[in-house]
């Protein structure tokens, strides 16, 4: 048993700090004693380490409720070194980017590669690999895995449930992989869902949603009994739209996550901190904001261990020299300083592991690339129309030209051709529509991170230019490209199953950005062109996506033909 603080020496005490009590939620001068990586009182007789904190504010280290490792394009120990320099000791991760392109090996790679990091690397279960019917991926998730995973260290419970229709209509094999959940934290995806069909799919087991737009939305989640996971990300940007939805009463059952937020993100932006950063500069109390990102969540996923600074925790914390601006100066981990004044103090081991590399199996030759459009000297086609910064999308129409019996892009009307190339199995099964809103000149963007499945996806204004990006994603091993005619003119590799890198965050951020300046000389101005151009495969987000079985019509939950039926 431990012993009081005041009857033994600690091992480090913390002097003349501004803590915050997250169960009153105040702020109160105190000081931390810790020993073996533990709280274990707020004073000692003697300490080995004394450190005079002279008024900074101490609070607990952030939990970033729902994030997709995989996503920053980095190793999970690069990831670590990324963002735990700004206050995040902890993270739930849905390892189901990996899990769709390595099922169960993907996730024990995460594992393996997060273990013995100064941040709390905690799993969630992927319960939709694949996402649903309509996308082929690497592998795939039955309710048998999900029992195993369910034993494995580390893994808290069912990751998000992108199914929504499968829950809402009862489907037999989404019900029983929330049927092994078994009293287990259960992560929820519902865009948009709402009235009745939302609360069929609260009643089945789902109790957190990141997927909020509005407040109206995130309200009614609330009242159905939702936890609400305000997202920031790259791409789906929330947190200004949700920041009236959080005070002090929804507090405990409102959290942030960051979802998917890519390497030039971090390096700018941040991580939660950003997050924490702007809702107190909205007006919401810090003692109230960061309880979203530290006791609360820890309560909603059963961390018992961690989210406060009080006898019995783990000391992950971290030391703020301004409370308004939310300036990180020094991270703690289970009582070790481990980043300070934005430098990270650890080193990222190199993972060189060969189960994750050499998964791009496609033969460019045998991609197809034409799609007929008949005798005809034009014809009418679906067209996705990409949404801003959403990852959301909307249908629309548009009118193409029919060239020797092909359907042809047409950049005056901003309207380009989109391919989705299956790339695990080597049956290069490709699905075609054509998409508005990136508007390139000239040339193809190419990329092997394409959610959920991660098949390829290539975006061009020319059969030929994206037949040259996929030859070049292939050639890497899976990557981000921009082509040009015959030219490659920026590209990151991603040798880690088609979605990380063995860089630093430095490295890839500059990779990415280059990629951007490629795609905006090409003409494109969104503002994550990639980040983008990787949603558009998923067949689980409103309202038109495309992957390599053809065009989903997500809200009829059918795939239908890029072609306009004339007679329809």
């Amino acid at each position: 048993m431990m012993g009081s603080a005041r009857q033994a020496q600690v091992d480090l005490l913390l002097r003349n700090g501004r803590v915050l009590d997250v169960f009153s939620g105040t702020f109160r001068p105190a000081d931390l004693a810790i020993s073996s990586g533990r709280i274990v009182g707020f004073g000692a007789a003697g300490a080995r380490e004394v450190r005079d904190l002279k008024g900074n504010w101490v609070i607990p280290g952030l939990i970033d409720a729902h994030v997709h490792i995989e996503s920053s394009q980095l190793t999970p120990a690069s990831f670590a070194r990324a963002i735990v320099p700004h206050g995040t000791t902890s993270v739930i991760a849905d390892p189901h980017e990996i899990a769709n392109v390595l099922g169960l090996e993907g996730i024990r790679y995460m594992l393996d590669a997060s273990e013995d990091l100064p941040l709390g690397a905690l799993f969630m279960a992927p319960s939709c690999v694949p996402s649903c019917p309509f996308e082929s991926p690497g592998a795939a998730l039955g309710p048998a895995e999900i029992d195993e995973l369910l034993t494995w260290d580390r893994i808290l419970g069912l990751g998000e449930v992108m199914n929504y229709p499968g829950v809402i209509h009862g489907d037999e094999d989404v019900h029983a992989k929330l049927a092994a959940a078994g009293g287990r934290p259960i992560d929820g995806h519902a865009p948009g869902v709402a009235g009745e069909e939302l609360w069929s799919y609260v009643s089945s087991g789902p109790r957190t949603d990141h997927e909020c737009t509005d407040p109206d939305e995130a309200l009614e989640k609330l009242a159905a009994g939702l936890r609400i996971l305000i997202r920031e990300g790259t791409t789906a940007r929330n947190l200004d739209a949700l920041l009236p939805i959080l005070n002090e009463r929804t507090a405990p059952f409102v959290h942030f996550c960051t979802d998917d937020r890519h390497p030039e993100s971090l390096l700018d932006e941040g991580h939660l901190d950003d997050l924490l950063r702007r809702a107190i500069a909205y007006g919401v109390p810090p003692e109230v904001a960061i309880a979203s990102a530290t006791i609360h969540p820890a309560c909603t996923y059963g961390l018992s261990d961690r989210g406060a600074l009080a006898p019995g925790y783990r000391a992950d914390l971290a030391i703020l020299s301004d409370l308004k601006q939310f300036a990180v100066r020094d991270v703690y981990a289970e009582g070790l300083c481990v980043a300070s004044e934005g430098e990270a103090l650890f080193v990222a081991p190199a993972v060189r592991d060969g189960r994750a590399r050499d998964t791009v199996r496609v033969d460019p030759d045998r991609v197809d690339l034409r799609l007929d459009g008949g005798a005809a000297d034009s014809c009418t086609v679906r067209t996705i129309l990409v949404e801003g910064t959403q990852v959301t999308t909307r249908a629309s129409e548009a009118v193409l030209p029919v060239l020797d019996g092909a359907v042809v892009p047409d950049t005056g009307q901003d309207v380009l051709k989109l391919a989705v190339v299956e790339r695990h199995s080597g049956r290069a099964a490709t699905g075609l529509a054509f998409v508005k809103g990136f508007e390139l000149s000239r040339g193809a963007l190419g990329s092997s991170v394409a959610h959920d499945a991660h098949n390829l996806i290539v975006v061009g204004a020319s059969d030929d230019d994206m037949d040259r990006a996929i030859r070049e994603l292939v050639r890497l091993g899976g990557g981000q490209v921009v082509v040009d005619g015959d030219d490659v003119v920026a590209s990151l590799p991603l040798p880690i199953a088609g979605l990380m890198t063995d860089g630093s965050l430095e490295e890839t951020a500059k990779s990415a950005r280059a990629l951007t300046d490629a795609a905006g000389r090409l003409g494109c101005r969104l503002p994550a062109p990639f980040a983008t151009l990787s949603f558009l495969a998923l067949p689980v987000i409103p309202s038109l996506k495309l992957t390599d079985q053809g065009l989903v019509d997500v809200e009829r939950f059918q795939i239908v033909s890029p072609i306009r039926d004339p007679s329809a």
